[in-house]
């Protein structure tokens, strides 16, 4: 059976149609407006902050002493960059990090913390200058949902309790009073939080049976501090890498009732082989091809964890949270190795784009996401430069499909050639569509073809076209990205490549290309 709510199929006669001939290659959509699924949760456009690189120093904090124009050491480019993007979600502090970062070296007056070594990511000391007070004020003013790792792999329950009780408590209690004597009366309101990261690698090597044992042991004592439903904590076990069905099959088995949701790392490796994974810029098209094939292995995994999952929890109480995901290439040639900073193409804007479709097909069990990361660091937002900041080709796709947060999906049958030329099936055309809390519908597609357009023929069932109104991001060459010399090479502009005929609207997609369309 095709997956939930997407059916896509390789229409190979269409391309010895007359149409076909003369377009280069049809695609047939049709919206299905009146069977309408599941909502789209807005948290699938999370994003992802580790202490690692310059994605947290010099990225979003720059302190308050520095001469970059900041407010209370956060880079004003950054904030301001972030408010337009209406992040719903941040993940801290890792990734690999959280499991060494004991969360007291981090609170207090700043010239009194400890300085600590990153042996993850390039052997750097931190001044700990960015700690819990920092990250939840910078969730507070940008409105964004904190997203809190504990760390189990050297830490201890009563040291993830503690945390729990100095963030959310509001009772007269050792924490809470020394949140207080620490400058923050009122509690903050944190519902999210990761029991340990990566625990069957960097987070401890462990078992799943050892593990699940341990979430059991944690959720115990993570407590629920706050009056009222919605400051209950939002519990997410640390689950697969890539496609451990066991794990997840053995997580659910023994830890899936006390579990709100469930963690998936998954990265896009362009040339599949992780110690030469090829540069972010300087690659043809087979590289490419790979890339993207590599990218829709995404839809397996949902699919067949969300399958494992669906056995222990049919009524889809528990979420998959895919908070570990995009592309990771090579670093920039100068750059620290272990400050994993790379560029960001028009490539990797499709990539996202691609994601971005595959979790919203499966709304109904996808709770969540977290791409990797918000500043500096592998397929990032932004990238910074003293003063200076760049928004990447990601940035404009996540800005661009920020609509569909909290809109409900409206399933969609797609009917699209395959790419030629390239031993992976990966279809030309991917869709995807939404309806707000308005009523507007919204409908983003994707050409991956790097040479030739796309006709898309789009029909509405159960629903009747108004205007049409759209925006497209693409680029001449997949190469293409912004740099802090040219930093508006690729961003999106009107798009007036949709025509309305009747109950039909043909558009037409240049090579990679992404468009976002109000209906």
């Amino acid at each position: 059976m095709p997956p939930p709510l997407l059916r896509v199929a390789a229409a190979l006669a269409l391309l010895s149609s007359p149409l076909a001939a003369a377009a280069g290659a049809d695609a047939q959509l049709t919206v299905l407006a009146g069977q309408p699924g599941a909502v789209i949760n807005r948290n699938i456009y999370g994003q992802f902050s580790e202490h690692l690189g310059h994605c947290i120093y010099d990225g979003i904090w720059v302190g308050t002493d520095s001469p970059i124009p900041n407010t209370d050491g956060y880079s004003n480019a950054v904030l301001a960059a972030l408010r337009d993007l209406h992040v719903p979600i941040l993940r801290w502090p890792g990734g690999c990090f959280a499991d060494e970062y004991h969360w007291k070296d981090g609170i207090g007056p700043a010239e009194k913390r400890p300085s600590i070594y990153n042996s993850h990511w390039g052997g750097v000391v931190e001044n700990n200058h960015f700690g819990t007070h920092e990250f939840l004020n910078l969730c507070e003013k940008l409105g964004i949902e904190p997203y809190i790792c504990v760390n189990v792999g050297s830490g201890s329950v009563q040291e993830a309790m503690e945390w729990v009780e100095y963030m959310t408590s509001d009772a007269s209690s050792p924490m809470a009073n020394l949140r207080r004597a620490n400058g923050r009366d009122r509690p903050w309101k944190v519902r999210y939080v990761a029991v340990g990261n990566e625990s069957w690698g960097c987070g401890g090597n462990m078992r799943p049976e050892f593990y699940a044992d341990n979430f059991r042991r944690y959720n115990t004592f993570l407590k629920d501090y706050a009056s009222g439903p919605g400051n209950r904590l939002y519990r997410v076990a640390c689950g697969p890498a890539e496609d451990d069905y066991a794990w997840t099959d053995t997580l659910m088995r023994i830890a899936g009732p006390q579990m709100s949701g469930l963690a998936l790392h998954y990265y896009t490796i362009p040339t599949g082989d992780w110690s030469k994974k090829g540069s972010a810029t300087q690659f043809g098209r087979p590289q490419y091809f790979s890339a993207l094939g590599n990218t829709l292995r995404m839809e397996e995994l949902v699919t067949r964890h969300s399958a494992i999952m669906d056995k222990y929890d049919p009524k889809k109480r528990v979420g998959l949270i895919v908070d570990e995901w995009g592309i990771w290439t090579d670093v920039e040639p100068g750059t620290n190795p272990g400050f994993l900073f790379q560029q960001n193409s028009m490539r990797d804007a499709i990539i996202a784009a691609l994601n971005l479709h595959i979790f919203q097909a499966h709304a109904d069990r996808v709770a969540g996401a977290d791409i990797a990361q918000m500043v500096n660091v592998l397929q990032a937002m932004i990238l910074t430069d003293h003063d200076r900041i760049v928004l990447t080709p990601t940035y404009h796709v996540f800005e661009m499909f920020r609509v569909h947060q909290d809109a409900t999906l409206l399933p969609v049958e797609l009917t699209t050639p395959n790419l030629s030329g390239t031993l992976e099936k990966i279809p030309m055309v991917s869709a995807s569509a939404s309806r707000d809390a308005s009523g507007r519908i919204h409908l983003s597609l994707v050409n991956t073809d790097p040479d030739g357009a796309a006709t898309v023929s789009c029909a509405l069932a159960g629903a009747s076209f108004g205007a049409v109104t759209g925006r497209i991001l693409t680029a001449p060459a997949m190469t293409a990205h912004n740099t802090f010399d040219s930093p508006h090479s690729v961003e999106p502009v009107p798009f007036s490549g949709a025509t309305v005929s009747g109950d039909r609207v043909a558009v037409v997609l240049p090579p990679l290309s992404v468009v976002v369309l109000e209906l």
